[in-house]
């Protein structure tokens, strides 16, 4: 049973108890009947009201609970619609005095939330504001009126890092541009002209409105000035190219060089007007001295067209090279010659180097093949023989590969330029076949002299025998001991020995001299040696030169066969 159930019972027992009690006073008083029935319902009256008057507040107290619920719900639900949240639910069964107080607590809640949430779009809103005035674009779109969702904060959050980085991006990228723009402007000596250019150079950075147009636009400012610059630049480096052809054509001393030699770096506004007026006194005294000048440029002409391969006939088509009568006009005749042989050296420039190349290991090649030729380079003294030998083998490796690459350049240049690539007026490997069959045609040349003059040599000397090349003292005949061998002198030869060395050429073997003989291109020396231990025969005098080794029937004609062999038979005694 409930308190308030005993509360009540006790309450029944204690007006009871009072009752009785009142009519034990009037018992003991002697109060009449009637007046005891009037008292009695006096009392009713008075509980009746008393009770009336306490179920009355507690109904409106009920009336005001329920009123206050519903008040709540629908402030609750407008609130859950604002935020974007769930409608609020009771959970179970709950009393009206419970559910007033879970609703109004819910509702406080809520009206907190939404407080929040607007203070926070307020802020944001002030941020983005900010933002937008240094970056120079629109406002975020959000309505201040309703209010916004967790989702709707979120991106608004997001959208603002976003400008916070596209602004510090901006900045940097202002700052930037700003110092370049700063340093082009100090380096063509040059003030800001535009209100824009002084907002940029002259006013605070963070004044500076960062929008996308005036980033541009400065950019476009700075590659304006940076085209300004490299014009300076180039027009600083054409003056100082200028002033050295100068100075070298007009052949300045050192000394008035120096004068002007720190203005030879650098492209200011200081630097340009030092060159431009050391130019103009260059060009003057030019003037004054046309003669020389003009010698200056013919010999410098003469360097760009051995550069450029030119052939004579080319050479010769420049008529102005020739003319003796020293003007302005000749002078301007040279200097675009000039001009448009070193444009023309530099786009070729490469196929030139390499045909100066191969033209380099060609003339090596050549002084190697004569080398090879020259009996006294079997000194060797030092090793260089060697040497000469794998250089000369690898420049005859190199040559053909060099050939190779350098045609199939000329013949992509060719293709290119619709022309042909000449070599002193001649097409460049129509030019290394003429060098290598003049290198052939010398070679065979030189080879028929050798054997001419061995071929004479070796009539006179069957003819009327050779003559002793060393004193006659050195011509000892060997003993005859057995077991000791006649030592032979590497580089003379006796009568008798020449005599005898004829006979194996008939019916005989063949004993070549000990002496080195030349070897042939590419080749190492070949050395022979006699065996030891018995009597050798003397050497053979033909077996000297390779030429001379081909003792066959075809090599001597009737009249000499039959000199020979008198000659043999005449010489047998001494052998």
């Amino acid at each position: 049973m409930r308190r308030s159930e005993v509360l009540a019972e006790e309450s029944i027992v204690c007006l009871q108890k009072a009752l009785n009690h009142l009519r034990e006073i009037w018992e003991l008083i002697g109060i009449p009947e009637d007046q005891r029935l009037q008292r009695t319902e006096v009392v009713k009256k008075h509980i009746k009201d008393l009770l009336d008057m306490m179920i009355a507040e507690e109904e409106s107290l009920k009336e005001r609970l329920i009123k206050s619920i519903s008040i709540c719900q629908k402030e609750l639900n407008t609130l859950c619609s604002e935020l974007h949240v769930e409608p609020f639910q009771e959970e179970g069964e709950t009393t009206i005095l419970q559910l007033e107080k879970d609703l109004r607590t819910q509702v406080e809640l809520m009206r907190k939330q939404k407080k929040e949430r607007k203070q926070e779009l307020k802020l944001l809103q002030e941020q983005d504001r900010e933002l937008c005035e240094v970056l120079c674009m629109p406002h975020y779109d959000i309505d201040s009126t309703c209010v916004p969702s967790l989702d709707e904060l979120n991106q608004f959050r997001q959208h603002l890092a976003t400008l916070r980085e596209k602004k510090a991006s901006r900045r940097e990228e202002f700052v930037n541009l700003k110092r370049q723009i700063i340093l082009c402007m100090e380096e063509l000596d040059r003030t800001p002209d535009t209100s824009f250019e002084r907002d940029v150079v002259c006013e605070d950075e963070d004044a500076f409105c960062l929008s996308l147009e005036n980033i541009t636009t400065l950019q476009k400012l700075l590659r304006q000035l940076e085209i300004q610059k490299s014009q300076n630049e180039a027009v600083c480096e054409g003056l100082r190219a200028q002033i050295r052809e100068l100075w070298d054509r007009l052949q300045i001393p050192e000394e008035e060089r120096e004068a002007v030699a720190l203005n030879m770096t650098g492209s200011n506004a200081k630097v340009r007007t030092a060159l431009q007026l050391e130019a103009d006194r260059l060009e003057e005294l030019k003037m004054q001295n046309m003669k020389k000048v003009i010698e200056a440029i013919r010999v410098e002409l003469a360097q760009y067209w051995d550069r450029c391969f030119y052939s004579q006939e080319q050479r010769e088509a420049f008529a102005p090279y020739y003319a003796e009568d020293y003007t302005e006009s000749l002078l301007q005749l040279h200097d675009a010659e000039i001009v448009q042989l070193k444009n023309y050296y530099e786009v070729h420039k490469e196929l030139f180097e390499g045909v100066q190349k191969w033209e380099e290991n060609w003339r090596l090649f050549l002084e190697f093949e004569r080398k090879a030729s020259d009996p006294s380079r079997f000194t060797n003294r030092g090793g260089n023989l060697l040497k000469e030998e794998k250089q000369r083998a690898k420049l005859q490796k190199t040559l053909p590969k060099l050939e190779e690459e350098l045609k199939t350049q000329i013949e992509m240049w060719e293709q290119e330029q619709s022309m042909a690539f000449l070599v002193n007026g001649q097409k460049f490997m129509e030019y290394v076949m003429e060098q290598w069959e003049a290198h052939r045609l010398e070679k065979e040349r030189a080879k028929q002299e050798r054997q001419l003059k061995n071929k004479k040599q070796t009539e006179t000397e069957i003819l009327y025998g050779s003559a002793p090349r060393t004193p006659s003292k050195r011509r000892v005949l060997a003993p005859s001991t057995p077991g000791k061998v006649r030592k032979l002198n590497t580089t003379t030869m006796s009568n008798a020995a020449a005599n005898s060395s004829i006979r194996p050429a008939f019916g005989g073997t063949v004993y070549h001299s000990p002496m080195s003989r030349l070897p042939p291109s590419g080749s190492k020396p070949v050395v022979t040696s006699t065996c030891s231990g018995k009597k050798t025969p003397r050497a053979n005098r033909l077996g000297a030169n390779k030429e001379n080794l081909e003792l066959s029937g075809s090599f001597l004609s009737g009249d000499q066969t039959r000199v020979l062999a008198l000659v043999g038979q005449a010489a047998e005694p001494l052998s």
